[in-house]
């Protein structure tokens, strides 16, 4: 592992997850090392581990998997018809096994943490972390702790960590507050924490980027615009493009687009400011809830990846993000959480600033489920009709 500000190196069986810098750490894979090739990946199942080479784990360790990557990457005529894209895919990570992208991060995670020898496992979550983190660790047979903001977790996330036996953990306070204190407790309680701070967990995610160039013949799109809540998935993704790259597997780099909630943008802010470091948002504010966060970790990582890749951060609104999730739901039957769907308002935004051209190729992450939030859509959308069961009543409604 190694420091991002300073450089400094750690052990990768050292239980770390900040430099004494106070910087982020991020694995390092010499990917000169590597041998495998395209004929080799074509041979194996899709999936988080068919990269293997390139998540550096102890070969002996035990792999804790619920089959979970090769989600689909679809052709989106329709909505890129609609808002001015020839070229648009989605990548819909909801199709993952617990309905987010959490699941890649926490195969590598978990898996990482049994080969430690860790018993428990813990984090801080908006959501769909703790239900994966909950899923995950009940398959290894250790135990989970899960700190949520109480009374601000959208009842399908909330439901999947209760289900699957994690010790869940209300917290007066918003998700920040929630990390600040798990962190603690992995230092006092012997807990290995899985929030975004730990860079095992951003080695499976960044295989979203591998499996998109996998999906494509090989080529990278012009364009990759992810939403950003803690941080993580957008840094880890243009690492997987990196690697990639290094490894001869493609000759062009995507530029990287982050898209946050207006209520709660300290990336966007900081990026158009032009500035290295965020002002964290006391009270971060969105119907969004899986990136309502104020004061995201990984944000260092965050802008390094945008910058580094020619790309830029952007703000929606939450009626731009609600009008996205109906549009990617009516017009290509891909049903998203609205934090999902603000990879696709921020697109349309893009185009209307002439950011994103007609004729290129993009691609846009969507990261859960529509039924990780189904409150959301019964408070924002038409409530089924009801009438009397005669025939007349039917064609009245139905106007057939």
């Amino acid at each position: 592992m190694r420091c991002i500000k300073c450089d400094e190196s750690y052990s990768k069986d050292e239980i770390i997850f900040k430099c004494d810098c106070g910087g982020l750490l991020e694995v390092y894979v010499d990917v000169r090392e590597i041998s495998v090739g395209k004929k080799d990946l074509a041979r194996r199942p899709g999936g988080v581990w068919r990269y293997k080479e390139f998540l550096p784990l102890d070969p002996r360790a035990r792999i804790v998997s619920l089959r979970e990557g090769w989600t689909p990457l679809y052709r989106a005529k329709s909505i890129g018809g609609e808002i001015g894209v020839k070229d648009l895919f989605i990548k819909n990570e909801g199709a993952n096994p617990t309905g987010s992208f959490k699941d890649r991060g926490m195969t590598v995670g978990v898996t990482k943490a049994l080969s430690l020898g860790s018993k428990v496992v813990g984090c801080a979550s908006t959501g769909n972390t703790s239900a994966s983190l909950a899923a995950y660790a009940a398959k290894a047979g250790i135990k989970c702790v899960v700190l949520l903001p109480s009374g601000k977790i959208a009842l399908g996330k909330l439901a999947q960590a209760i289900l699957h036996g994690a010790i869940v953990v209300g917290i007066k306070g918003n998700f920040d507050v929630a990390l600040a204190l798990v962190r603690k407790a992995s230092e006092e309680f012997n807990l290995y924490l899985l929030n975004s701070i730990n860079p095992w967990r951003l080695e499976g995610q960044k295989t979203g980027a591998f499996e998109i160039v996998d999906q494509l013949g090989y080529e990278a799109p012009s364009a990759v615009i992810v939403p950003m809540g803690n941080c993580g998935n957008i840094s880890a993704i243009w690492k997987g493009f990196k690697e990639f790259h290094e490894a001869g597997f493609i000759s062009e780099l995507p530029r990287m687009i982050g898209i946050q909630a207006e209520g709660a943008s300290p990336v966007v802010e900081a990026y158009k400011r032009g500035e290295e470091n965020i002002v964290p948002q006391g009270v971060p504010e969105t119907l969004a809830t899986a990136i309502r966060i104020g004061a995201p970790v990984n944000a260092p990582k965050a802008l390094r990846a945008i910058r580094e890749s020619g790309g830029r951060a952007e703000v929606v609104s939450d009626e731009e993000i609600m009008e996205a999730q109906k549009l990617l739901a009516r017009l290509e039957g891909i049903g998203v959480e609205p934090a999902s769907a603000a990879s696709i308002a921020g697109l349309r935004k893009l185009i209307d600033l002439g950011a994103v051209e007609e004729d290129e190729g993009v691609v846009c992450v969507t990261t859960g489920h529509a039924l990780k939030d189904p409150e959301m859509i019964f408070n924002h959308y038409d409530k089924p009709l009801e009438i009397d069961p005669r025939i007349e009543e039917l064609r009245r409604v139905l106007r057939l």
